[in-house]
């Protein structure tokens, strides 16, 4: 019993450190990039900005205006992207009873991929001309329609849907918004760099606009899994328990695979396919705070922010005046530590 209260004691503070984490970050995020004011400056300003201080940071209207217009809505939309892959993957996680799977498991990615890739062949001139960049309302219809097309796919023949019908339908669709993608790219090699840098993860151009874009979303997404978690604590015992504890578990996967992949898809659409956030974030935070997903989704979505934002930051400075794709960091970063959850997993056996 003391054990378990000190446990319980200890994760407590998790909460609060990971605020701090995500405030820690979301500073050093506004402090580095490869233009603008000296990075000691920015926290001066910062602060000569709140009411009853007056600190003379040394910056211009200029510098202030390249940290407000560029560094700011590429450092929120990180954190916006960051907790919605996470908290996304730890529900998806939760909702399969399988820690490996990942937001894009249903076939969001590949539907948004398939979406964007359709947006750039036909308007190879661009679509900053357009009132409304029609790039990502397609990718983000493409992500919900294959999960749509998943979840159809994944009826059994009792009209039920179990895990793994939809685990198959998944990859189902996925191969074949996937096979429709490259028969595009060969057909319009001229557009195949463009596409590329969106797969890879683009928050390099990201703008207020965007984040106004994708936070109604966000919220409503963010707000039905956090309400939900202590029902996927329960799904742990499976759903012949679960349903036996008067949980109705088709409702709450459907509710939870709907939410997640609203979240998945409406970031997705801005940010391009970040790959290895809804896996390591949400599976880290398991292993220092416990199984109870009750802990998993909120540090998972404080965490997940503040990862993102970090990890940003490297694709900034490493090839200046050019820029790492954000994909290509998570995924040097991702990589190594799914590697080594698989060993993990394999030596428990």
């Amino acid at each position: 019993m003391s054990t378990s209260m000190s446990m319980r004691g200890e994760s407590r503070w998790w909460i609060p450190a990971a605020v701090v984490a995500l405030a820690c970050s979301l500073l050093l995020g506004l402090m580095i990039g490869p233009a603008g004011p000296t990075w000691w400056r920015v926290p001066l300003e910062l602060v000569d900005r709140l009411p009853f201080f007056s600190v003379d940071s040394g910056l211009t209207a200029t510098d202030w205006s390249i940290v407000w217009q560029i560094r700011a809505p590429r450092v929120v939309l990180a954190a916006i992207v960051g907790s919605t892959l996470s908290i996304a993957g730890a529900s998806y996680q939760g909702v399969f009873r399988n820690p490996l799977v990942d937001p894009y498991l249903l076939g969001v990615a590949a539907g948004a991929g398939l979406g964007a890739t359709i947006v750039i062949t036909v308007n190879r001139s661009g679509t900053s001309s357009w009132i409304i960049d029609p790039l990502p309302m397609i990718a983000f219809g493409g992500g919900l329609i294959a999960v749509l097309v998943t979840y159809l796919l994944g009826t059994t023949a009792k009209g039920e849907r179990s895990s793994t019908s939809l685990v198959l339908a998944g990859v189902a669709v996925t191969s074949l918004a996937t096979a429709a993608q490259t028969f595009l790219l060969q057909r319009n090699s001229d557009v195949v760099r463009q596409v590329y840098s969106w797969i890879l993860g683009r928050l390099s151009s990201a703008t207020w606009g965007d984040v106004r874009l994708v936070l109604p979303y966000v919220v409503f997404s963010t707000v039905v899994l956090l309400l939900h978690r202590r029902l996927l604590d329960v799904l742990r015992v499976g759903d012949e328990e679960a349903t036996a504890l008067g949980v109705n578990v088709s409702r709450v996967r459907l509710a939870v695979v709907i939410a997640a992949t609203l979240g998945t898809a409406s970031v997705v659409a801005v940010s391009g396919l970040i790959g290895f956030v809804g896996i390591i974030v949400p599976h880290a935070v398991r292993l220092v705070v416990g199984t109870s997903y009750r802990l998993v989704l909120p540090i998972s979505l404080l965490f997940g922010a503040a990862f993102l934002i970090l990890a940003d930051i490297p694709g900034r400075v490493l090839d200046n005046p050019a820029e790492t794709p954000i994909g290509v960091v998570t995924a040097f970063l991702g990589a190594p530590f799914f590697l080594l959850i698989l060993r993990t997993r394999k030596n428990e056996r």
